[in-house]
């Protein structure tokens, strides 16, 4: 695969739940579309680990230590709630956060840094905030509105796989494509 691109471990809620939510997202704010530009459904994912560009040799390095991977079973994940970051204030990012099945994320997520750690891209230093990104915010805005109307986005899922994706460029557009599948248990 010459020029792999940058790469990233996610989570990906199925077409069903994509539906339900854009459906979700439309009805709530109908009357006062969400701030800045959406991030298409088909591209919505929870980010447990972005890597940047590995190469191939990182990348080989990266799939033999995910396919090795202790990520833990199958759990049950709810999205639900409104954030932004890096303050509602002031908002780059609009997105939903997670609910139901934090802990088991967490646990999945920290098997993906030991794999990505062991594959020689180091550990992340930043703190992980699981979330689901809805909008890109540009310039920043002030999304406090959005927030209080606290409107029903909650969905849910069994998650049963973690995937390894990769930014696919061309001209002005971009979309995410899988390069490898991951299925949580034994």
């Amino acid at each position: 695969m010459a020029g792999v691109g940058p790469v990233f471990v996610g989570i990906r809620p199925p077409d069903t739940v994509r539906h339900e939510l854009a459906a979700r997202l439309d009805a709530a704010f109908a009357e006062r579309p969400v701030p800045g530009r959406r991030v298409e459904p088909a591209d919505w994912h929870l980010t447990l680990r972005y890597v940047g560009e590995p190469g191939e040799v990182g990348l080989d390095l990266m799939l033999v230590g995910l396919d090795e991977a202790e990520l833990g079973g199958p759990f049950d994940l709810g999205l639900d709630g409104l954030g932004a970051f890096p303050r509602p204030g002031r908002a780059n990012v609009l997105w939903l956060g997670v609910g139901r099945g934090a802990t088991e994320l967490d646990d999945v997520r920290e098997g993906v840094e030991e794999a990505v750690d062991r594959s020689g891209f180091g550990r992340e230093d930043r703190p992980f905030v699981p979330h689901l990104t809805l909008s890109r915010i540009r310039p920043a805005a002030d999304v406090w509105g959005w927030l209080e109307a606290e409107p029903d986005l909650r969905v849910r899922w069994r998650v049963d796989e973690v995937l390894l994706m990769r930014t696919v460029r061309d001209g002005g557009r971009s979309w995410y494509e899988d390069v490898a599948v991951f299925p949580l248990g034994p």
